[in-house]
């Protein structure tokens, strides 16, 4: 297990700030709307030569009727299980306020490190002031000024003591990310596959703003799984926040092994869908496709079918993806999309032995050469593997300008058929032998 430090507050105390810090970049959303992150976000730090984990949370607001603020606390009580350590963090320019002696009277019960961190102290005046949170009754206080970075390293060296070599390192584990429109069923997807409500769902649409990444580690199956912001239409983003969570979700793309697609049932597949598909392909993501809220969609002959016809005829040419239907809700076919992306991830990085592809392809070429060009026959003499985190494969011909498309994509079918590339988009190179 990695070493993971969760970073606590009421809201709009500068949590994000001081998390992007930590972590040398701006991957949680800062806007001076309190309350701007929902769920917990993750993020890799390293210091004199040890890495760990940084959990940002939603800010803790007491007694709350409000539906967000309700399962922000949830998602801080979570965070607090998975770390190993605590950040406690408040605002000099403040003072110390009601909720903030709430928060440190419910972490002096927690049997873990606390670190207690006064932000915004930028100047002597500041400096003198934070003198009144040693009230909060926490052995070491830390002023620092997240925004410029002044007084974090004194906050690193002392979390880096903590840190056991021992622990482990979790980024060579496999990444999904769970993409899709607002409201298609995300952050349900991800808490009946973890068992366990990990990720705030609420009817509302764009409710995950940031995309949040949580580890399953059960039943001999260990990966890392990202919710990400739905993304919509360009002409329905409005806010800036909007802006920033489509960004953020096309990162989570760039930083996935394999994307699962969420369609609505009852919706069908739109243009905004393709468009996430054609992006996650763009990228040499491996693809799944989940038809979600199946238990919702009135079910006549061949209805599935139809639908994943209708998929297909879509994604051509390109349309060797696995498509399952599902219901987070009722807990339908989880597992087994589970299961696919997984096999789609193994595919994604298989490595075949040289003489092995020329023997299966050579001969597949034989019983269907290329056209010729100018009464001269083009041949293809040898196919190798190029060393990438995904498939490319390099054809060497006497004329490779003059292959044609469709061959080339009959070639590409072959290659799908003979080696299991299910749900993974590769890449044929075409050179001079």
């Amino acid at each position: 297990m990695s070493f993971t430090v969760a970073i606590v507050g009421r809201p709009n105390v500068g949590k994000s700030t001081l998390f992007n810090r930590l972590i040398g970049g701006s991957k949680a959303i800062v806007d001076d709307v309190s309350g701007v992150t929902r769920d917990r976000i993750y993020g890799k730090s390293e210091w004199n030569g040890k890495k760990f984990s940084v959990i940002d949370t939603g800010g803790v607001v007491e007694k709350s009727i409000d539906i967000f603020e309700l399962n922000i606390k949830k998602q801080v009580e979570l965070a607090l299980e998975e770390a190993s350590a605590i950040i406690l963090t408040v605002d000099v320019s403040t003072g110390i306020t009601d909720l903030d002696e709430y928060i440190a009277r419910n972490l002096r019960k927690v049997k873990k490190p606390v670190f207690l961190v006064v932000n915004k102290v930028d100047n002597g005046d500041r400096f003198m002031a934070a003198n009144e949170f040693w009230a909060l009754g926490f052995e070491k206080m830390y002023t620092v000024a997240s925004i410029s970075g002044s007084g974090t390293g004194e906050l690193l060296d002392d979390i880096a003591l903590l840190i056991d070599e021992d622990f482990e390192d979790i980024d060579h584990l496999p990444k999904f990310a769970v993409i899709g429109q607002p409201n298609v069923g995300k952050s349900s997807f991800v808490n009946t596959l973890l068992g366990e409500e990990r990720n705030i769902v609420t009817n509302v649409a764009g409710t995950t703003r940031d995309s949040t990444h949580t580890r399953y580690n059960k039943f001999g199956k260990d990966f890392i799984i990202i919710d990400t912001a739905g993304i919509r239409k360009k002409n329905k983003v409005h806010e800036d926040l909007e802006f920033y969570s489509v960004i953020r979700a096309i990162k989570s793309i760039e930083e996935a092994d394999v994307c699962f697609l969420l369609l609505d049932a009852l919706d069908g597949i739109e243009s905004q869908d393709m468009e996430l598909f054609s992006l996650a392909v763009k990228r040499n993501k491996g693809i799944v496709i989940l038809v979600n809220k199946w238990d919702l969609k009135e079910k006549t002959t061949n209805t599935a079918k139809e639908f994943e016809d209708q998929i297909r005829a879509k994604m051509a040419p390109f349309n060797d993806v696995p498509i399952l239907f599902i219901s987070a809700i009722e807990k339908q076919r989880i597992f087994q999309a589970l299961e696919l992306g997984l096999h789609v991830y193994d595919s994604r990085r298989q490595i075949i032995k040289t003489s092995v592809l020329n023997e299966k392809m050579l001969e597949a070429i034989a019983k269907l050469p290329p056209p010729s060009y100018r009464n001269h026959l083009i041949k293809i003499k040898y196919i190798t593997q190029i060393d990438k985190p995904y498939p490319v494969f390099a054809f060497f011909s006497n004329y490779p300008e003059q292959i044609k498309g469709s061959y080339k994509q009959f070639l590409e079918n072959q290659m799908r058929e003979i080696f299991d590339f299910k749900g993974v988009p590769m890449r044929l190179l075409f050179k001079e032998k």
